[in-house]
């Protein structure tokens, strides 16, 4: 699952907690920033089945984690940036649908 908005003092281990008590936690990753070491306000967590994953979704997504509401849904497979040349390159899509599948790739509950 992707979880997102996170406070920057937020750790492995409180991503871990918060979850845990929806399930089991099979693993806690909490992005950092590759320059400066820092984190970057949001992770992913693996829970042991679907139905753990969308129980952790339906309980704390918006809920409130270290004076931050929480973003939690389905991780989607990064999307290949648009590169090269002049112009505008490719276009970039935000946001959007937290509905469908739950896609290919990760594996992610």
């Amino acid at each position: 699952m992707f979880v997102g908005n996170l406070s920057f003092n937020t750790t492995e281990n409180d991503l871990q907690d918060a979850f845990a008590a929806h399930g089991t936690v099979v693993e806690a990753n909490l992005l950092m920033d590759r320059v400066t070491g820092k984190p970057r306000g949001f992770g992913f967590i693996t829970m042991s089945t679907p139905e753990e994953a969308q129980k952790a979704i339906d309980s704390l997504n918006g809920t409130e984690l270290d004076g931050r509401a929480l973003t939690v849904n389905i991780a989607r497979p990064r999307e290949e940036r648009a590169g090269g040349g002049g112009g505008g390159g490719g276009r970039r899509e935000y946001g959007g649908g937290r509905g469908g599948g739950s896609g290919g790739g990760r594996n992610r509950y």
